[in-house]
């Protein structure tokens, strides 16, 4: 009897994946895997809420909140104005985060999917040239 298993498999195909990409990755390039992993937790989250799934919305919230944080820490404070915003959005973002966990609130999670889709498609807009 074999114990091949096709999702842990795949599971593990994709993991092998995210590690080449990430490690090939030019800096400008591991921001924008941070922002679509916060962005991809937070669907699964929005599905995790709608059929009442606490241990996967506490999960997946979770990791979008250290994902922000990531993002967070990972802003030049020394750059101006801009980083001091996007600090400022990134603590909102991750208060927001926490009250959507607390209160089991999809509009929340909604918020900050259009928040960071905003942030995200400005960063997209700004890739360095090849």
């Amino acid at each position: 009897m074999s114990n091949y298993n096709p999702q842990e498999a795949l599971k593990q195909y994709r993991q092998l994946g995210i590690e080449s990409e990430i490690s090939n990755a030019s800096p400008h390039r591991l921001i924008q895997l941070l922002f679509e992993g916060a962005l991809a937790r937070l669907a699964v989250a929005q599905g995790a809420i709608e059929r009442g799934d606490l241990a996967v919305k506490g999960e997946m919230l979770g990791k979008a909140i250290s994902i922000v944080g990531g993002l967070r820490s990972s802003l030049d404070m020394e750059a101006g104005e801009i980083s001091e915003r996007l600090d400022q959005l990134y603590e909102y973002i991750n208060l927001t985060l926490l009250e959507a966990s607390t209160q089991n609130d999809i509009e929340k999670v909604n918020e900050v999917i259009q928040l960071l889709k905003t942030v995200k498609s400005g960063w997209d807009d700004i890739a360095p040239s090849a």
